[in-house]
């Protein structure tokens, strides 16, 4: 099913796929995430749960109690009404993250320097100097997906992933960003390590920050990195 601004389509049994096609990069992703914020404050019948992402989001059903018949008719007028030109929201959250780029920490930092033809020192600078959007939440246990620094190449993916990456590593992919909150395989190239605690099982939500939320890297020295260690990640 298309309509002037996405495609609905089946995602198996149990979920519904909504890609726009507004063809603007930042539209797109507004559009995923202004459906995905209407159906979760909506408590819409058969709906379970949304998964938005850059220009996407996945629809959960109950594979029950959800009547396609009705809710593709549904999310169709939804999607024509929705106001893409709006922000996510009007007070969007600002976080500053430590960052110690540390060899010891960051063993894939010399690489990626090599491999880009800069120094480490500029690798750095680049990484430090924006302050990014928080496009979606990722795996592991909510990861903020970043547009990536403005290094002169996307930079690859290990040709081996790791298969334990520690909690609060600083890595780079392509020409995204992040910050893994949980211990977990990987195959990004790892760059730094923020002192901080991302991920808290004992708040709701999980996370501090949320899509629309804006994060800028802070290079630190060993001494901050060590009196910082385990304190939560809070909104500047």
């Amino acid at each position: 099913m298309t309509t002037e601004r996405a495609t609905i389509s089946s995602s198996g049994d149990s979920a519904l796929r909504v890609v726009s096609t507004l063809g603007d990069r930042e539209a797109n992703w507004r559009l995923a995430h202004h459906l995905a914020r209407h159906l979760d404050a909506g408590e819409i019948p058969g709906v379970v749960g949304t998964i938005p992402t850059y220009d996407a989001l996945l629809i959960e059903l109950d594979p029950v109690g959800a009547a396609r018949d009705k809710l593709i008719p549904f999310l169709e007028h939804i999607i024509d009404s929705l106001d893409v030109d709006a922000p996510l929201t009007t007070n969007p959250r600002h976080f500053v993250v430590p960052v110690l780029y540390d060899l010891e920490f960051a063993p894939d930092l010399a690489d990626v320097a090599a491999a880009q033809g800069l120094s480490v020192e500029e690798i750095i600078r680049i990484h430090s100097e924006p302050e990014y959007t928080v496009r979606c939440l990722g795996s592991p246990g909510g990861s903020p997906m970043l547009d990536g620094p403005a290094f002169p190449m996307p930079v690859p993916r290990l040709s081996s992933p790791r298969a334990s990456v520690p909690q609060g590593v600083v890595s780079v992919a392509g020409r995204q960003a992040t910050i893994t909150p949980a211990v977990a395989p990987g195959g990004w190239a790892l760059i730094g390590r923020t002192p901080l605690t991302v991920l808290d099982l004992t708040t709701e939500p999980f996370v501090p920050y949320a899509p629309g939320d804006t994060i800028r890297f802070r290079p630190i020295d060993r001494a901050e990195f060590d009196a910082r260690l385990g304190e939560r990640m809070a909104a500047a």
